[in-house]
């Protein structure tokens, strides 16, 4: 049981100092307060409560480190990589459409269906409720798993967030968009997404698209990466006939990735394999004496 006398100097300090740095960062922003108030809402409003919030800071540490991206902007510190990945994405993976190489984003473009427009769409919309819903499921199910599917998660994004500085990439939207010339002020577009919002009246994607933390930041599609460790611990945890349908959500975000022109298959390729060496990465970092006493310590904070 946590002693709110001891803590509530430092929940008030820590909600203080992340309201400061954010605007010295990246400016106001109303989720920034939205956040704050949440969480403090949590913390003092029962012990359950207090105890899923706790938990769930991890996923709100992501939120956090991707959102001060867009502070860092990753085309600064190495070459955007727009007609490589292009043209290399059309030798692996290119379509031969009427005599001409088509990437599958271009394909999929020509070829565009309203039924998959709004399929894509619908599976798009799924990558946060799916693993948020999920590690709610394991948080009152088994505490223990939950924190080592939380650390996974956070560890796959600081992964692919590594990789997005090393390599920045262009999406394949851009290049239908731009060409290959490299433009740093281009803002967040939805895409092939679009077409969902506009098939039901709606501005989902928009707003989604408007918050971008970084456009050149394509590969590895984390998109991607998320399905692959819902269904790893879904597996993990017997859940049965449940993970045939995470990994029905899985096949269809790696479809819309690249049907809506976000991502290329070369992307997504990469986003699996990311979110496979987070995984093993974990298991190794199990072993170490400092993250083993960290994870319980953690477990009596949401115990």
């Amino acid at each position: 049981m946590i002693d709110l006398r001891k803590h509530n100097l430092t929940v008030s300090g820590l909600s203080l100092f992340y309201l400061i740095l954010s605007y010295c960062l990246i400016g106001f922003k109303s989720e920034q307060v939205f956040l704050v108030v949440l969480f403090n809402m949590m913390f003092y409003i029962s012990d359950l409560s207090r105890r899923v919030i706790l938990g769930f800071s991890i996923f709100i540490v992501y939120w956090i480190i991707f959102d001060y991206m867009k502070a860092f902007p990753n085309y600064l510190f190495n070459d955007v990589d727009i007609a490589g990945i292009y043209h290399l994405e059309r030798k692996l993976f290119g379509v031969n459409y009427h005599g001409n190489l088509l990437s599958p984003n271009e394909f999929f473009y020509i070829e565009r269906r309203t039924f998959l427009d709004i399929l894509s769409g619908i599976f798009y919309l799924t990558w946060v409720p799916v693993p948020l819903l999920f590690a709610l499921y394991l948080f009152f199910n088994n505490r223990e798993q939950f924190l080592h599917f939380s650390l996974t998660f956070l560890l796959i994004n600081i992964l692919g967030f590594v990789v997005y500085y090393i390599h920045p990439a262009a999406p394949p939207w851009y290049v239908q968009e731009f060409g290959f010339e490299f433009n740093p002020v281009t803002l967040g577009n939805t895409a092939g997404l679009a077409r969902f919002d506009s098939y039901f009246g709606v501005d989902i994607f928009k707003s989604i698209y408007a918050k971008s933390s970084n456009v050149f930041a394509a590969m590895p599609s984390l998109h991607s990466s998320y399905p692959v460790l819902v269904v790893f611990y879904g597996v993990k945890n017997k859940l049965g006939a449940i993970n045939i349908l995470f990994g029905f959500i899985m096949m269809g975000i790696w479809f819309a990735a690249v049907y809506s022109g976000h991502h290329y298959v070369l992307d997504v390729l990469a986003g699996v394999v990311c979110a496979m060496a987070g995984i093993a990465m974990f298991s190794c970092l199990l072993k170490l004496r400092v993250v083993q006493r960290f994870i319980q310590s953690l477990l009596r904070a949401t115990q």
